[in-house]
C-alpha cells in the first residue's frame, strides 16, 4: 500500500534533512560509501564494513519477517514513503544499518589513521542518529523499532569485533571461500522466512548477500592473484588533500561508479532476459518477477556481479587509466 494521507511540508529544512538521512540506509549509499571506501581509503577497512553490513543486515530482515511487528498505523502517523510500507517494522534496519557502518568504520580506522577519538565517535554517532530520526519523521518506525534496531546492532558488532581479523584473514586466504562465498548467502536467500503476502525484504535481502558475496570473491581473488591487500596507501585521513590529490580521488570514484552501474543495467538486463525466455513471462511482469525462482537468481548474479566489478574490475580500470 502507498501513503495513506496526504501532507503539506511546512518545515523545508527538516523534511529535506530526513528524507536524505532516510538515504544513507538505502541501496543509493550502500552503492557508492563502501566501494568509495575500497577505492580510495583502505582496503582493510571496506573488508570489516561489508562483513559487518552483510550479517547486520541478514539478521535485522529476516527477524523483521519472524516477529511480523506491524509499522505504525497511518492515520494518525503520515507516512512518507511507499516502497517499504509493506515489510514490517521490528526492528529498523535502517538504524542498523547506520549502527553498522558509522561505528565499523570508526572502530577499524581509528588505530589506523591519525584523527582525534573524540571527533571520530561524534561523527559516527552524529550518523546513525540522524538516519535513526530520519525513520520517526518519516513515519516508518516507531521509537521502539529504532531503538531495538540500534541496539542489536551494537550488540552484533560487539560480537563480531574480536573475530574481525580472523574473518577477515580467512576470507582471503582460505582455498574455500570463493566457494562458500557463492553457496553460503544463495542457500540463505532460498530458505528465506516464507509470508503470506509479498514483502521486499526477501529481495533486499538477497541484493545485500550478493553484493557481499560478489565482494568477498573479489577480496580474495585480488589477494590470491595481485598483491595481498591489507592496505591502502592511496589516501591518508588527518592529513589535507592537495588539489591532484582530491581529482585523482574524484576521478576514481566518478569512473567506479560509472562502471558499476553499466554492470547492474548490463547483468540485470541479460538475467531478467533469461528468466523470462525459461519462465516464460513478459519482462514487465512485476508479479512473475517476485516469484522466488525469479527474483533470488535475477538480484543474487546482478549484484553479485557489482561486487566482484567493484573489487576487481575497477581497480584494474584505475590502475589501467593511470589513476
Amino acid at each position: 500500500q502507498g501513503c495513506t494521507q496526504k501532507y503539506i511540508v511546512k518545515n523545508y529544512f527538516y523534511y529535506y534533512l530526513f528524507k536524505f538521512s532516510a538515504a544513507l540506509g538505502e541501496e543509493i549509499f550502500y552503492i557508492t560509501f563502501l566501494p568509495f571506501t575500497y577505492w580510495n581509503i583502505d582496503h582493510s577497512v571496506s573488508r570489516r564494513m561489508i562483513i559487518v553490513w552483510s550479517i547486520v543486515m541478514y539478521i535485522g530482515q529476516v527477524s523483521k519477517d519472524i516477529l511480523k511487528w506491524p509499522r505504525p498505523l497511518s492515520p494518525p502517523v503520515v507516512k512518507l514513503e511507499v516502497r517499504t510500507n509493506a515489510e514490517y517494522g521490528m526492528p529498523s534496519t535502517h538504524a542498523m544499518a547506520a549502527t553498522a557502518i558509522s561505528f565499523s568504520f570508526f572502530i577499524a580506522t581509528m588505530n589506523q589513521y591519525k584523527y582525534p577519538f573524540e571527533l571520530g565517535l561524534v561523527a559516527a554517532f552524529v550518523f546513525s542518529t540522524l538516519v535513526c530520526l530520519s525513520r520517526l519523521y518519516t513515519g516508518m518506525h516507531t521509537v521502539l523499532d529504532v531503538i531495538g534496531g540500534a541496539l542489536i546492532s551494537a550488540v552484533l558488532l560487539m560480537l563480531l569485533y574480536p573475530a574481525w581479523d580472523v574473518i577477515d584473514h580467512l576470507l582471503l586466504t582460505s582455498p574455500f571461500c570463493p566457494l562458500l562465498s557463492i553457496v553460503v548467502p544463495l542457500v540463505l536467500c532460498y530458505n528465506y522466512p516464507k509470508l503470506d503476502y509479498y514483502s521486499p525484504t526477501r529481495g533486499d535481502t538477497t541484493t545485500i548477500l550478493g553484493a557481499a558475496a560478489g565482494a568477498t570473491v573479489g577480496f580474495w581473488l585480488n589477494n590470491q592473484y595481485t598483491a595481498p591487500a591489507y592496505t591502502s596507501k592511496s589516501f591518508q585521513l588527518g592529513f589535507p588533500l592537495v588539489t591532484t590529490k582530491m581529482v585523482v580521488v574524484l576521478a576514481r570514484f566518478f569512473v567506479g561508479i560509472l562502471v558499476v552501474i553499466l554492470t547492474r543495467w548490463l547483468v540485470k538486463s541479460t538475467v531478467l532476459g533469461v528468466l523470462c525466455y525459461r519462465y516464460k513471462f513478459p519482462i514487465r511482469d512485476l508479479e512473475a518477477r517476485r516469484r522466488l525462482e525469479v527474483e533470488v537468481p535475477y538480484k543474487f548474479i546482478t549484484y553479485s556481479s557489482v561486487g566482484f566489478t567493484a573489487t576487481v574490475i575497477v581497480p584494474l580500470l584505475h590502475e589501467l587509466l593511470g589513476l
